[in-house]
């Protein structure tokens, strides 16, 4: 087992600078996920930890060594991809035993490891047979078994449910959250997806365009995101945002919408005139009562989900989206109210779109 440290880690191609002097540290142990949008660094970060992409500048460090110059065998490392990367003409038993076998493993520990491996994963019976002959899933729990054989010292995953169907990553998603509280090992997993961040992550880093926004718990990005952009990327449906400025105790939205500033999530005056974005998550809309603070808009499309209904309303120039308990049934066209949970309140700066602290 490992700690894995990024010293000012940089990636560049030619005057294209793809990671900007990351700095990160991730103990032994920890289940750390690389999240954000396309093009934001967090693939080619991996990569870089594993040996497959040239370092540029900076450094990387597993447990007390740096690893800048060393092969990606060297590394002790193994890596699950997003399409399983499994030799077509070999069993499920050899594709695992491939890598031991390399290293000299005897005949009795590799057995003896496959079968701890499979049992863990599911696929003792599947042993025999080829990929050809597996579901995406069961390839999926293939390469992991693979990778957990070899007992390296760090895992990395590089968006491994990506080929997969809704229900199918549900499924691979446990296992994978299972396989690191029975093994314990460092994990490093990349995903575009923020659902599997929230629900993998012991610590969440968010990318973009080659810097990271912010690392915290999926508890702290998603009750106290640094900026607009955390905000907006972690959560479903994604956070609202909208324009306001401070007047008072108050912060007004439109002509006839304000909300108050005592319990939003802010610290120290903030000065009459101060542009602001205002951030509600759907999630934190109620039901219009007295003594809640409310917002009157337009309601635009309706969304019935069984455990609840989103309304999409306008306010304003913008479009907001509110979740709702299941028997909210309101007609496009209509007039509604909508209650505000003031403590939920986020505020950003209008100009540097950071949150206010």
């Amino acid at each position: 087992m490992a700690s894995v440290s990024f010293r000012k880690l940089g990636k560049s191609y030619g005057a294209l600078q793809i990671v900007k002097n990351i700095d990160l540290q991730i103990a032994d142990k920890e289940f750390v996920v690389l999240v954000g949008p396309s093009g934001c660094g967090k693939s080619t970060t991996l990569r870089m930890l594993a040996g497959l992409e040239p370092i540029s500048s900076g450094e990387v460090v597993i447990g007390d060594r740096v690893v800048n110059d060393l092969a990606p065998r060297e590394r002790d490392i193994a890596m699950v991809f997003q399409d399983y990367a499994l030799y077509p003409h070999k069993t499920v038993y050899e594709n695992m035993a491939f890598s031991l076998k390399v290293r000299g493993v005897s005949v009795e520990e590799t057995r003896s490891r496959i079968a701890e491996a499979a049992q863990m994963l599911g696929i003792t019976q599947l042993l025999d047979r080829r990929p050809s002959q597996l579901s995406g899933g069961q390839r999926q729990r293939v390469a992991m078994g693979r990778a957990i054989v070899r007992r390296p010292k760090v895992f990395l995953f590089d968006e491994p449910l990506s080929n997969l169907d809704a229900k199918l990553r549900g499924e691979v998603r446990t296992e994978i959250k299972k396989l690191h509280q029975q093994i314990g090992t460092t994990i490093i997993y990349v995903t575009h997806d923020q659902v599997e961040a929230m629900t993998l992550a012991d610590r969440i880093v968010i990318l973009r365009g080659g810097d990271i926004e912010q690392v915290g718990t999926p508890d702290e990005v998603y009750n106290q995101p640094a900026s607009v952009f955390v905000g907006g990327f972690v959560g479903s449906p994604a956070m609202n945002f909208t324009k306001g400025r401070v007047e008072g105790q108050r912060v007004v939205l439109t002509p006839t919408d304000s909300l108050p500033l005592e319990g939003a999530r802010h610290s120290g005056a903030l000065a009459d005139g101060r542009e602001l974005v205002v951030g509600i998550r759907p999630e934190h809309f109620v039901p219009a009562v007295a003594d809640v603070p409310r917002l009157d808009g337009q309601v635009l499309v309706v969304e019935p989900l069984g455990s609840d209904t989103l309304v999409h309303f306008r306010l304003g120039d913008a479009t907001l989206t509110a979740r709702m308990p299941p028997d909210v049934r309101p007609t496009p066209g209509q007039q509604m109210s909508f209650g505000v949970d003031p403590s939920k309140i986020h505020l950003f700066d209008a100009a540097t779109e950071r949150a206010i602290v």
